[in-house]
């Protein structure tokens, strides 16, 4: 275990003026408040946030961030509390642990959702100071180094977590090496298999390739300092396990198939030298085409800068080159921590001919990632996008005027939309792809210049949802999407409450139902009127909440014993017959059930047919149902008995086909058939003969001698499902065939 003097070394070592002080009041409050507290492997617990400390060292953080390294489980692992840390080492400090104390005493169902209110918090906290976003990740990677003590599922859970959110955190602030260490530590527990056999492929590579990596190294060296970039330097290594294993992954590749195993970087002093050197090794060896970027000219949006290339070089071996500055280097090894932002808030001069500004790209997109806590996804949808763009590479495009937008690779004009503005992303209906109208769901490349073309009547389609890949505009299309839906079911759920309102002999408005609100657990006028139209709630319930002393006139329906006639009882008592056969027939006559006459109905709200269907000829009732919209049935399904005492849930519906639009619609007919050979091929050839088709067939040996057949066909119409039925019903080998209502 490190020991206090030798963390207070550590950062001499690079600001000889550190507060000296309050590292150790930090290690020793630290000490107390732990106690005797130990970790899974048995060392003693200040173990743990000593050695945190030790990794933020190695980015040469300030003596705050270290204290608060020193300090970071003592509010939620011991008895100390956000004033005492106050008190001791001020508000800037205690600030700073709070934002990483994990959350408490949630009330979530899920897992997933606490994973993702952690992560919400975090991004929170670092949205104010992302010191907390270092101390975290340096936290993460220690107890990965740590984590063979740990339960094998506790392993599995914490590597997934890591590998899905810390791990591409930390490359989207540009801390590279931090990233990679991270993915490897969590690779091994994932799936150590892959891991074991990747492994001992590279060092099988490593043995008969001994000594090449420090003779490139040599070659490479000696090539620039001829070329007069003396102070070059040059580093060159075997990729990593999990590097390797993503490419095979990726590409479906076999591990004999990769052809840069191997990877140099070359430091100069400045940018002129990087693209110096870059001509340089050009003249020297082959290009591979296709394998140049520029991130230099074009950075990442995490701030890293260099010049990428992969050459066939010494030895013919197919080598990768990143040509970058020291500085550059530095930045890409730390990242945000690197960056001038956290060392000089007016902004410097790097030493490479470049002024940084004061606030980085990578803090940038953070900032742009926590604009979406305001938007009201849930923590799942919130934890989703997060992790969805975390781990896409960019694409570079441009607005008409020359704007850079940077974009997950494989975004679509529908991204840049929303990327640009949430109401150009909603408003849009086309797009120009340098100066060509192009499909919305083309995917953007690097240098297309996009133009929008919008529309103000447009509403973004649901389906959008499935193109687009950026984390905002998937947010954007479910909230339009969201509203959209709410206001057709408010239109539906208005008109049911004014003839609700109507046979009460009272007036329906958005006014009176205001006070009610509270009664109805609803938060405003338009979601209650809403919950009405998707059946969520009745209207009756609404006009009692409206009106508590109404007096409930609801009639209930009972066939009556003679045929054809039904006995109606009011709620005052009396009691009357009127003649009909089916509840439909009663729909225009008896008041308290009759039903609002939609036509054209699947155009304003959500329709669904019954399990069993329903076809045209048949006679139908629209039932409204929870969460669903509305329910098709025929009249003569046993399930309406269900809804025999809640008239307000019955629509009106009727058939409205257009012979220029005809669709099959399914029903389901249960077949009783002798079992022997034949007698499926039978039924099918009947089938196909009056053109219906079969959609899902199961059978069921019911006795020795017979097989009962459930059929989901689809028909045009009742007329020709009852044809079928007829010719069905002559074939010998068929005992029983009807069709069902359930």
């Amino acid at each position: 275990m490190m020991r206090q003097y030798e963390l207070v070394e550590r950062v001499q070592k690079y600001k000889p003026d550190a507060n000296e002080a309050l590292l150790n009041k930090a290690y020793v409050y630290a000490m107390q408040k732990h106690g005797q507290q130990k970790r899974a492997s048995g060392d003693p617990y200040i173990s743990h946030p000593l050695e945190v400390a030790a990794i933020l060292t190695d980015m040469r953080l300030d003596e705050s961030t270290i204290a608060v390294a020193l300090l970071h489980d003592t509010i939620e692992d011991t008895t100390a509390t956000r004033a005492e840390i106050d008190e001791l080492f001020g508000e800037d400090i205690g600030r700073l642990v709070e934002g990483l104390t994990k959350i408490k005493k949630l009330d979530l169902v899920t897992k997933k959702a606490k994973q993702a209110e952690n992560l919400r918090k975090l991004l929170l906290a670092i949205s104010d100071d992302v010191r907390v976003l270092l101390v975290k990740l340096a936290d993460r990677l220690h107890n990965m180094r740590t984590l063979d003590h740990m339960s094998p599922e506790k392993r599995a859970r914490i590597s997934e977590e890591t590998m899905e959110i810390y791990a591409p955190l930390a490359g989207r602030m540009g801390m590279q090496d931090m990233r990679e260490e991270l993915e490897e530590l969590s690779f091994r527990h994932i799936n150590p298999e892959a891991n074991d056999t990747v492994t001992k492929r590279l060092e099988e590579l490593s043995r008969r390739n001994e000594g090449l990596v420090k003779k490139i190294e040599v070659e490479l060296r000696d090539l620039l300092v001829a070329n007069g970039l003396a102070n070059a330097m040059v580093k060159g290594r075997q990729k990593k396990p999990y590097s390797v294993f993503r490419k095979m992954q990726s590409k479906s590749l076999s591990f004999e198939q990769l052809s840069d195993v191997y990877g140099f970087r070359l430091l100069v002093d400045d940018i002129p030298s990087c693209y110096r050197a870059l001509g340089i090794v050009h003249t020297r060896w082959r290009v591979v085409p296709g394998r140049f970027k520029d991130y230099i000219s074009t950075p990442k949006q995490n701030d890293y800068r260099s010049l990428h290339t992969t050459i066939v070089g010494p030895s013919s071996q197919r080598i990768e080159l990143q040509i970058r500055t020291k500085r550059m280097h530095e930045i890409a090894e730390f990242g945000i921590a690197a960056h001038a932002l956290y060392k000089d808030k007016e902004g410097n001069n790097n030493g490479d001919g470049e002024l940084l500004s004061r606030e980085s790209n990578a803090y940038s997109w953070l900032r742009h990632t926590i604009e979406a806590l305001a938007e009201g996804d849930s923590p799942e949808e919130f934890l989703e996008h997060t992790k969805l763009e975390l781990f896409q590479d960019q694409v570079f495009c441009f607005t008409p005027k020359g704007k850079l937008i940077a974009l997950p690779r494989g975004a679509t004009p529908i991204d840049f939309a929303y990327a640009v503005h949430t109401n150009i992303g909603d408003t849009t209906v086309g797009a120009k792809i340098n100066g060509r109208i192009m499909p919305l769901v083309t995917r953007l490349t690097n240098g297309d210049e996009v133009e929008i073309i919008r529309s103000g009547v447009q509403v973004p389609p649901a389906a959008w949802e499935e193109i687009v890949v950026t984390g905002k505009a998937r947010a954007a299309i479910r909230r339009a999407t969201r509203l959209a839906i709410r206001k057709q079911y408010a239109g539906l759920g208005h008109r049911i409450l004014e003839r609700t309102f109507e046979r009460a002999g009272k007036v329906f408005s958005r006014e009176a139902l205001k006070p009610a609100l509270h009664r109805l657990g609803q938060k405003d006028v338009e979601d209650a009127i809403a919950a009405v139209g998707r059946g969520e709630m009745s209207s009756l319930d609404v006009l009692r909440a409206v009106y508590p002393d109404h007096q409930d006139e609801r009639v209930t329906v009972k066939p009556a014993g003679d045929e054809g006639w039904f006995n109606v009882r009011s709620a005052s008592g009396m009691i009357f017959k009127i003649p009909g056969k089916t509840k439909a027939d009663l729909a225009a006559s008896i008041e308290g059930i009759d039903a609002l006459p939609i036509r054209g109905l699947a155009a304003d709200v959500e329709v669904h047919f019954a399990p069993t269907g329903a076809v045209p000829g048949d006679r139908i009732v629209g039932i409204m149902e929870k969460g669903k919209g509305i329910t098709i049935y025929p009249i003569q399904s046993p399930v309406l008995q269900r809804f025999d005492d809640q008239p307000e849930r019955w629509i009106d519906v009727r058939w409205d086909l257009d012979e220029a639009n005809k669709s099959r619609f399914g029903a389901r007919i249960l077949i009783n058939a002798l079992n022997e050979p034949g007698t499926l091929a039978k039924v099918a050839q009947t089938v196909a003969g009056v053109d219906v088709n079969i959609r899902i067939l199961n059978t069921v040996r019911v006795a020795a001698d017979f097989t009962e057949m459930a059929l989901d066909v689809e028909v045009w119409d009742l007329r020709q499902l009852n044809q079928l039925l007829v010719q069905l019903k002559e074939l010998d080998c068929i005992a029983t065939v009807k069709r069902l209502y359930e």
